[in-house]
């Protein structure tokens, strides 16, 4: 499969099945024409690779996620012979060594804050990924679902407006941290 065929897959398609174990067959069954394999192990990896593929979804594998496969050369190569599409991965390591080996790659980032934005941003000036996969997508969501613990949650990193300051106290922060000095005045 070519860059392009993945792009012109995900665009018919947006919504990738991210699974587990547990959700694969429903994965096999889903819309998605791309499957991203969050786990599996040496054992399992080549024969859930052949189920997907014959049924025509394009199959990533997390390499940082599966169980016995090295996270050097040699699983990656192991990963290309089992018959993936690509990988995916947070280790800019991995996706060159897949590059070379002819697999499409899907560099995963976890933003955390400014300086980590700024950090994502020159990695991205020197990655030979495919697809960059940023997470987490839906951090209001994230606010909802733990404001109501009986500890206050501080929503923090990456608020650099009064907009995302009262839409983070409105889901539920009990306060906002921000290096932002303009924000301090509110």
């Amino acid at each position: 499969m070519t860059r392009q065929e993945l792009y012109d897959n995900l665009e018919i398609c947006p919504v990738i099945a991210a699974v587990h174990d547990n959700l694969f067959d429903e994965a096999l069954r889903s819309p998605s024409t791309v499957i991203f394999m969050l786990g599996g192990s040496l054992l399992t990896l080549q024969d859930r690779i052949k189920a997907a593929k014959e049924v025509g979804k394009t199959v990533f594998v997390h390499i940082d996620l599966a169980e016995g496969i090295a996270k050097d050369r040699a699983g990656v190569e192991y990963i290309a012979r089992c018959g993936a599409h690509g990988i995916i991965s947070t280790k800019a390591n991995l996706i060159k060594i897949a590059k070379e080996l002819g697999l499409l790659t899907v560099q995963r980032f976890f933003v955390y804050d400014t300086q980590g934005v700024e950090s994502i941003a020159g990695m991205l000036n020197v990655s030979c990924s495919d697809v960059v996969e940023i997470m987490p997508g839906v951090i209001g969501k994230i606010i909802e679902r733990f404001s109501s613990v009986r500890v206050p949650l501080i929503a923090g990193g990456l608020i650099e407006t009064k907009a995302e300051v009262t839409a983070a106290l409105n889901l539920g922060a009990y306060a906002v941290s921000t290096g932002k000095k303009e924000l301090w005045y509110l």
